[in-house]
């Protein structure tokens, strides 16, 4: 799938982890790795080969992110806890709005102050118009 301005992050980490659930091994980009996904799959469990893989490279990635400073979570709890702090620190989308309002200047709807009486030049309404 090619990118596209409308591809947000949410709905790029929606394809990865539907890449993970269900991936097409049917064209894979690394052949070696699809055969031996299948060969694991197939021989449900049995075969060791990829799952020693994919543990070492697992392991390798938690090594870099440690070398990196980056904390990887590790259980759900983990992983979630960060989107609820978000969530209890976020800023009331009303709060947001008047941010912007103030910003532009474009508060000119609330205005009530504004003479939008309209004035006729050269008729005067008591007279008789015939």
């Amino acid at each position: 799938e090619r990118w596209n301005p409308t591809q947000t992050v949410r709905t790029i980490l929606l394809s990865v982890v539907s890449l993970l659930n269900e991936p097409n091994t049917f064209s894979p980009a690394n052949v070696d790795a699809s055969v031996m996904y299948r060969r694991w799959r197939e021989s449900k469990g049995q075969d060791k080969e990829y799952e020693e893989i994919i543990r070492r490279q697992v392991a390798a990635s938690r090594d870099e992110a440690a070398r990196d400073g980056v904390e990887v979570p590790l259980t759900l709890e983990d992983y979630t806890r960060a989107s609820r702090l978000q969530r209890e620190r976020a800023v009331p989308a009303a709060e947001i709005s008047d941010f912007f309002e103030d910003m532009t200047g474009d508060d000119d709807d609330n205005d009530t102050d504004q003479d939008t009486s309209v004035t006729t030049v050269g008729y005067d309404h008591d007279q008789d118009p015939s």
